[in-house]
């Protein structure tokens, strides 16, 4: 902090300390309403206090504000009383909303956080996700997405249809094949209904959508992004796997196909593959959905391999 704003902030301490003094003489008497109005000046004056911490020329708004706190303190669980003192402002969550929406900054809700914990989508060091409560936040990336407010239309526009929950989940997936989007984008176009998490794994799991996070199959994600690869579903046989047992076979074959050993960051518009696993013995044979029966294949020598056996 430079000088300057340290002497702004000690002279609001010493008022606020002259106040809250002055407010102890109130206390005695019987006029509720002066004591009431003895009181605004202390909460102006703890409000530019907040306002000092942080200097002008670093962040002039309430929505700056904001913005350099989560910024500095990323990967870390912000309470919204923090955000309350930081912006000097009640609606802040409202300036939160913005910068997720409008200026795409990665931050969670602990709504969101719980329900991504609970799907096992939260593989953050020290931060317990469960724990997460509705007016703690959580900035996930430090990096901009300044194609968000382009999906949030596109949310926007989906979350209003009379469809199922994973429909208008899929549907948005679809919309934006091959892009990341977040946990906060899907459970806005599912109305902010707890189930969205459970309905993403079911499109992986049983469905055979090619959704992949950091936790299954895409270690280069931010933690909170999720990706629909392809608009082709893995065929019946390749579902149902497990993503604990998905995990665990990819990180055995450090993410990369066992036959070409192409992995994610050989990906290119030209040849734009994905990695799937096979059973060395066919699922309809009785192969078992376990890492002794799975390898990782690309989806181009996935679908060498079956060809072949049809052949």
């Amino acid at each position: 902090m430079n000088k300057d704003k340290t002497i702004e902030t000690a002279a609001l301490q010493k008022k606020l300390v002259e106040l809250i003094q002055n407010f102890e003489s109130e206390l005695s008497r019987d006029d509720l309403r002066q004591k009431v109005l003895s009181l605004i000046p202390v909460f102006h004056t703890l409000r530019n206090l907040g306002k000092s911490l942080i200097a002008r020329q670093d962040a002039a708004s309430a929505r700056d504000r904001i913005l350099y706190y989560f910024r500095k303190y990323p990967f870390t669980i912000i309470k919204g009383d923090e955000l309350l003192v930081v912006s000097a402002i009640q609606e802040y969550a409202r300036r939160v909303r913005e910068l997720r929406v409008q200026f795409g900054w990665s931050i969670i809700s602990g709504l969101t956080g719980k329900e991504m914990a609970e799907e096992g989508e939260f593989p953050l060091e020290n931060v317990d996700g469960i724990k997460m409560k509705p007016d703690d936040y959580l900035l996930l990336s430090i990096e901009q997405d300044k194609e968000a407010a382009f999906r949030w239309n596109v949310a926007n526009e989906i979350r209003k249809r009379k469809d199922a929950v994973r429909s208008k989940i899929l549907e948005y997936f679809k919309r934006n094949v091959g892009e990341a989007v977040t946990g906060e984008e899907l459970r806005y176009v599912a109305n902010n209904k707890s189930e969205w998490a459970r309905r993403v794994r079911e499109l992986r799991t049983e469905y055979g959508w090619h959704i992949v996070t950091k936790n299954t199959g895409r270690p280069d994600l931010s933690v909170g992004s999720y990706i629909l690869e392809s608009l082709e579903q893995s065929p019946e046989h390749d579902r149902c796997i497990p993503d604990p047992v998905r995990g665990v076979v990819l990180r055995r074959d450090n993410y990369a196909c066992v036959q070409c050993k192409w992995n994610h960051a050989l990906w290119n518009p030209s040849d734009p593959r994905y990695l799937e696993l096979h059973h060395i013995k066919e699922h309809v044979e009785g192969g078992e959905n376990t890492e002794e029966n799975l390898i990782t294949l690309c989806n181009i020598c996935h679908d060498d391999v079956h060809r072949k056996k049809k052949a």
